[in-house]
């Protein structure tokens, strides 16, 4: 079995950076979706999305980054966007309710997009990344991890531009709980490292 390990993007290379994000629709993306407020994303160019990713991984310095990277035998791919909450400005511009609960809770972390390169899916990274965010969570003293994953239809197949937020499955297995389903296919999730309560 290969080997999984990950580390936090600014600890690698953009050029390991780049080789995750160079497949498939996450290379248009760039994990901006939800970064730009309101209308600015309708008129992000490539370039300019391309620009701000590798600023917010903050590759090669101390300062805080926007997601990890996950590596099988040393080889980079994977991704899984992870930061604090109010870092994703059109959470709070949605007017669906579900992608701003609870907006006065503190420390809350949201886990919004994962990509695997091709020529490495199909073997369980998702899973493993998702793991990664709970770790990670718990070294930045993230207080609530958020994600917001679809869940399949039983039977059918699911592409992986369709799956870049996750599957539900896949976050509950590694500790996550529903606490809401907005829609028919999605859910919010939720991982307390921290009571709350004490």
């Amino acid at each position: 079995m290969p080997e999984f390990t990950w580390r936090p993007a600014n600890q690698c290379t953009t050029e390991d950076v780049e080789a995750v994000f160079d497949t498939g629709g996450a290379g248009k993306c760039r994990c901006q979706a939800l970064k730009a407020p309101g209308w600015i994303w309708r008129d992000t160019t490539q370039e300019q999305r391309d620009a701000a990713l590798l600023e917010q991984t903050g590759c090669g310095t101390d300062g805080p980054t926007s997601g990890l990277l996950g590596y099988l035998d040393g080889e980079p791919a994977g991704w899984v966007a992870v930061e604090p909450r109010e870092n994703y400005p059109r959470v709070w511009s949605r007017k669906a309710p579900w992608m701003r609960m609870d907006p006065d809770l503190g420390g809350v972390w949201s886990v919004t997009c994962f990509v695997v390169r091709k020529g490495f899916r199909r073997q369980g990274l998702m899973y493993e990344l998702a793991a990664a965010t709970v770790e990670h969570g718990r070294q930045v003293g993230a207080h609530v991890l958020e994600g917001y994953p679809t869940e399949p239809v039983p039977g059918k197949t699911v592409i992986w531009d369709e799956a870049s937020v996750g599957l539900l499955q896949v976050f509950l297995d590694v500790g996550y709980e529903v606490v809401a389903s907005p829609t028919l296919r999605r859910r919010v999730v939720r991982h307390h490292l921290l009571d709350l309560n004490g």
